[in-house]
């Protein structure tokens, strides 16, 4: 089995994770294309997870520091301030973690969620099957309701005030893991008078569902494995399985389709023995 060239690899990596010098982003604009040239990246860098993040491209590879004046952690305001303007998908998606997906790839995650075109059912068929939790579904009806609220006014308006805080940030994350909600803004409320706004993905991004339609599962799960493998270069299957979450069955028949096709190849890596899949340019 052909091994990967190390070299070739971080060459690789350097240049898609930005994180040379010359190709950091240094402003919104350059976020923005960050974002629409890798298809999907983190904001933040998430431990044990290899994939792009909007933090480590501007500051560099290196840890996030505790301190809160890092020249770093200027995203925090170029991501707030982009949220309702509808340049990028953001919301807790990959890991129950901030992730940003560009415009043209978001239909391609719509198109693997339960959500079926009419945002009035999708969610009781969901609740009915045991995917979404009594929680989520207070949440999901409140904003359906009333719609836009910030965090605050969500959980009171949700009559979850009393619930602990754990059981409604799950629920939060359940419903932006699936597409049903996410933040479109900020709302100066709270002791810290700053908490996201949420709505109803189907009422920020109508056009989705549309979007999505045309796009089958199969094609779905191969075009974000492309971009997933595009960025990182090379993989081992469980870390596929741990960044999607899909059932591994459908992961293996995935990475084949793309092997078949040539886009990627059966690998060994010098240094963590297992088997890899690589693109063909890194051996």
């Amino acid at each position: 089995m052909p091994a990967i060239n190390l070299g070739k690899l971080k060459t690789h990596c350097d240049r898609t994770f930005r994180f040379l010098s010359p190709n950091r982003v240094t402003n919104p604009s350059g976020a923005l294309d960050f974002v629409n040239e890798r298809g999907f990246i983190f904001f933040w860098p998430i431990s044990g997870v290899d994939l792009p993040s909007l933090w480590k491209a501007v500051a560099g590879n290196r840890n996030v520091p505790d301190n809160h004046d890092d020249p770093g952690h200027v995203t925090w305001g170029w991501k707030d301030d982009a949220i309702p303007k509808k340049v990028w998908y953001y919301g807790k998606v990959l890991r129950r973690k901030a992730t940003f997906i560009s415009l043209e790839i978001a239909p391609f995650f719509y198109a693997l969620s339960d959500n079926f075109g009419s945002p009035e059912e999708d969610y009781l068929l969901s609740y009915e099957e045991g995917r979404l939790t009594q929680s989520a579904k207070q949440i999901y009806e409140t904003l359906l309701d009333k719609g836009s609220l910030d965090t605050i006014s969500l959980r009171k308006e949700a009559r979850m005030l009393n619930a602990k805080e754990s059981a409604f940030n799950r629920a939060m994350e359940d419903l932006q893991m699936d597409f049903k909600i996410l933040p479109v803004g900020i709302a100066e409320v709270g002791s810290w008078k700053y908490a996201y706004r949420y709505d109803l993905t189907s009422r920020h991004f109508p056009d989705l569902e549309q979007q999505a339609r045309k796009i089958g599962e199969a094609e779905a799960r191969q075009k974000l494995v492309e971009l997933y493998f595009a960025s990182v270069g090379a993989a081992q299957v469980h870390a596929v399985t741990k960044l999607f979450g899909w059932p591994p069955e459908l992961v293996r028949r995935t990475l084949e389709k793309l092997v078949q096709k040539g886009e990627l190849v059966d690998a060994d890596h010098p240094r963590n023995p297992g088997p890899w899949l690589a693109l063909p340019e890194l051996i």
